[in-house]
This record gives structure tokens, C-alpha cells and sequence, in this order.
């Protein structure tokens, strides 16, 4: 039973980690596994090595906590890959419901989170820079990047550090870095060259960022909430459902619009009473979840 609802935890964070704004470690951090997460990838060191190099595989197992990643990172990838498509379908077929439940999602996420922070002067300044590094991000316009191997290792390696953050979306710094689409399509069509590459990069870099964080975490837990919190806050610009192109500065940018002027510039209807209502399943979510996970511990 245990295995299991690891392995449906990890399903919920893969379907969180392919949407662009929405982080698959704000689930973790909802689910209770967020710290036994960091902390078991964090045991990949010089000590596991050192087994791996004894043929130690039973040590070394048990010192990467074998059992309880296997179930997460199995639920993670089949998740990713049973998904893809139907994020996609949702995204371009359904856009103003869909981010509509994913701003009611983040908004609970936040809320939920601020209920283990500490009130403090460095509590109030991690969430205000954590709230204005989040929105500057989220209008940030994603580049043209090459498709060569390097760049690619580079992107699963950033993304990956994103993905366990709360607050922090792999899927969105994938689009700002221009390979959203192209890894989404490579995951769609299976194109293992491809996806090996991303994986090598994601392996390096999340053991290497599951370090500083586990360090963050254990030594400045409270500014380290806050500045997450603060990520996630400023990311609702993001996923705000009406949204509209508009030229700055030479370049065409997706700009946040209130639903009467998207009506107006769109042409399009605004659906607010659809997207109030997806908002509060998407916010009611995170609080069944919760529940769920409370009830199924005892």
C-alpha cells in the first residue's frame, strides 16, 4: 500500500512537471515526501559511489533509499509519457479552463505552504524576492536556442533543478530556453537520442542542486519557504488564463489582459464563470489531496 501511493504521488508531480507554471516539487511539498526526495537524491555521493564500486548493490540501495525513488521517479516518468499528449490537447484546445485550474492549484499550493512559515524580517524579504524574481521570469521571452547535444544536456540540467523546486516550473524554464516543444515532441515520438541526452543532464544536475538545497533547507528553512513561496506567487502571472500578444520593444510578448479587454481585442469569448469555476476545483484540489494524504498515513 506504502509503494503505491508513492508511485501515485509521483504520478502527480510527472503531471505537474509537463505543464509550463505548474511545479511537480509544489506536490511533492503537498504529498509529504518533499524532504525524504531532496535528501535520498542528495545520498548519491563519493559513499555510493564507493559501494557501486565494491559491487556493493545491496548498500547501495539501501543508502540511496532504493525503494521509495524507484516508486516517485517510476510514477514521475510514467506520468511524463502517458501525459504528454493530453497537456498538449488541453493546452491548445482548452486554454482558459486549463490555466484556470492550474492558477487555483498554485494559489492553494502557496497558501497551503505559508501555513509552516515563520513571520520575520527575513521571512517578508525571501518572499518579496522570491515574488518579483518569479514575475520577471514569467515575462522573460523564450529564445531560439540550437538543438545540439550540448544545449540539450545544459537544458535537462536546469530544468531538473526547477523541477523539485516549489514554485518552480522544469516545464516553464524548458520554454524559456526555447525547448519546451522539442523535448515535449521528443517524448511523444520516443526519440531516445534525444531524450538519453536530456536525461544525462538532468541526472548531473539534480544530484549536484539536491546538495544546496538539502544544505538551504536544514540550515535556513524558514527564508528558503519564503522565497519559494514567493516564486510561486510571482509565477500566477503565467499561468493567468486570458492573455493576449502584444509588440514591446521589437519583440511580440504574451501580455496578462482582464477578461473584458480579451473579449474585446481577441474577439473571442472570455468564459469567466468557466474559469472562476476551474480556479476553485483546481484550489479545492490541493486541499482534498492533503486531506487524502493525512488520512492515508494514519
Amino acid at each position: 500500500m506504502k509503494q503505491l501511493l508513492l508511485i501515485l504521488k509521483g504520478l502527480a508531480m510527472g503531471a505537474a512537471d509537463v505543464i509550463p507554471g505548474v511545479s511537480g516539487g509544489t506536490i511533492a511539498f503537498i504529498t509529504g515526501i518533499y524532504d525524504e526526495l531532496v535528501n535520498s537524491i542528495r545520498r548519491f555521493d563519493w559513499t555510493a559511489l564507493k559501494m557501486l564500486g565494491r559491487l556493493d548493490f545491496g548498500g547501495f540501495w539501501r543508502h540511496v533509499n532504493g525503494n521509495f525513488l524507484l516508486c516517485v521517479v517510476g510514477g514521475i516518468g510514467l506520468a511524463v509519457f502517458t501525459l504528454a499528449k493530453l497537456m498538449t490537447w488541453l493546452l491548445e484546445s482548452y486554454p482558459i479552463p486549463t490555466w484556470s485550474f492550474f492558477f487555483g492549484l498554485i494559489v492553494a499550493s502557496a497558501l497551503w505552504l505559508s501555513r509552516d512559515l515563520k513571520r520575520g524580517a527575513g521571512s517578508t524579504l525571501g518572499l518579496i524576492a522570491g515574488a518579483v524574481a518569479g514575475y520577471l521570469i514569467t515575462i522573460a521571452t523564450p529564445t531560439h536556442t540550437p538543438d545540439t547535444w550540448w544545449f540539450i544536456v545544459l537544458s535537462g540540467a536546469i530544468a531538473i533543478c526547477a523541477m523539485i523546486l516549489p514554485g518552480i516550473s522544469g516545464a516553464f524554464i524548458l520554454l524559456l530556453l526555447g525547448k519546451y516543444e522539442f523535448i515535449l515532441l521528443a517524448v511523444s515520438e520516443l526519440d531516445l537520442h534525444i531524450l538519453i541526452l536530456f536525461a544525462v543532464g538532468a541526472i548531473a544536475g539534480i544530484i549536484s542542486f539536491s546538495h544546496l538545497l538539502s544544505w538551504l533547507l536544514s540550515r535556513h528553512r524558514n527564508v528558503t519557504l519564503a522565497l519559494l513561496i514567493g516564486f510561486m506567487i510571482g509565477s500566477l502571472n503565467k499561468v493567468w488564463p486570458w492573455k493576449q500578444l502584444a509588440l514591446k520593444e521589437g519583440v511580440m510578448r504574451e501580455i496578462s489582459v482582464m477578461p473584458g479587454r480579451f473579449e474585446r481585442t481577441m474577439g473571442m469569448e472570455s468564459h469567466v464563470w468557466m474559469a472562476l469555476l476551474f480556479m476553485v476545483v483546481g484550489f479545492a484540489l490541493i486541499f482534498v489531496i492533503e486531506n487524502l494524504g493525512k488520512r492515508i498515513s494514519k
